[in-house]
């Protein structure tokens, strides 16, 4: 590693594709003072069609991504729906400003 910084940033630029099927949802953030988003509440149609409302989220942690060379923020989280508790991932395309969510 040089001292102009040749090198340090070798890690991949492409994580590749989503796995798991992909729910477009509507998410409401809290923006911290370091300007970081905390989703707080998600909404999204389920597979009957009814809307479903979440608002126990819980972050277990929070990284960038490039899925496709698109950038996005990958939050993965436990979330409840109907009093079961569920790992999702919530990915937010910065681009498009637009959500979707994964079960894990």
């Amino acid at each position: 590693m040089s001292a102009f910084g040749i090198g340090i940033n070798s890690q991949s630029t492409n994580d590749g594709e989503i796995q798991g099927n992909q729910l477009e949802i509507a998410c409401a953030c809290w923006f911290t003072s370091q300007k970081r988003a905390i989703p707080y509440m998600i909404k999204f149609i389920d597979e009957n069609s009814e809307m479903q409302t979440v608002r126990e989220i819980k972050v277990i942690y929070t990284e960038p991504k490039n899925y496709s060379g698109i950038p996005s923020l990958e939050y993965t989280c436990e979330i409840v729906i109907n009093e079961i508790r569920h790992n999702v991932k919530l990915i937010f395309f910065m681009h498009e400003c637009k959500w979707i969510m994964t079960f894990l």
